[in-house]
C-alpha cells in the first residue's frame, strides 16, 4: 500500500516523502517533509553548495564526493557542511542535473547511506565557453 501513496522531494533536503492524511486538502501546496525543514529553508549557502557541485564536476570527467565541494564553500568548517552538501546534491538530482553514485552506481538519493559520489546527470548545465578553475 505505501508504494501506491503520491510521492515528491523536499525542496529543502531533497528527500522523498510521501502523501500523508492530514495533507488530503492541501497536497498541491505541501513542499517541504517536515517543520524542520519548512523552516530551514534553502539559503544562500545552500546555493553556493549547489554551485560548487556543477562547477566541480564541469571541471572534471569524473565524480566528485560531497565533501569536495564543502570544502570549497568553507575550506575550514567543511565538515559542517557535509549534510547540507548531500541535500544540495539530493535537490541537483531531484531535477537530473546529477546522479548520486554508491560503488559506482546511481542509487536512489532519498536512500543512500555511507559514502556517496556526485556524477554528471542527463540535464547536467552544457559547458561554459570560459573554464572553471
Amino acid at each position: 500500500m505505501p508504494s501506491e501513496l503520491p510521492t515528491r522531494a523536499c525542496a529543502s533536503c531533497g528527500r522523498e516523502f510521501a502523501w500523508r492524511r492530514k495533507w488530503a486538502s492541501c497536497w498541491d501546496q505541501v513542499r517541504h517533509c517536515s517543520e524542520r525543514c519548512r523552516r530551514s529553508r534553502v539559503g544562500a549557502l545552500d546555493r553556493r553548495l549547489e554551485d560548487a557541485i556543477r562547477t566541480l564536476l564541469a571541471s572534471r570527467s569524473g565524480s566528485l564526493c560531497p565533501s569536495e565541494a564543502a570544502r570549497a564553500v568553507d575550506p575550514g568548517g567543511w565538515r559542517d557542511l557535509m549534510e547540507r552538501a548531500r541535500a544540495a546534491g539530493r535537490r541537483l538530482a531531484g531535477r537530473d542535473e546529477i546522479v548520486v553514485l554508491q560503488r559506482g552506481r546511481g542509487v536512489d538519493p532519498s536512500r543512500a547511506k555511507g559514502p556517496i559520489r556526485f556524477g554528471r546527470g542527463a540535464q547536467f548545465p552544457a559547458a561554459s565557453p570560459r573554464r572553471a578553475r
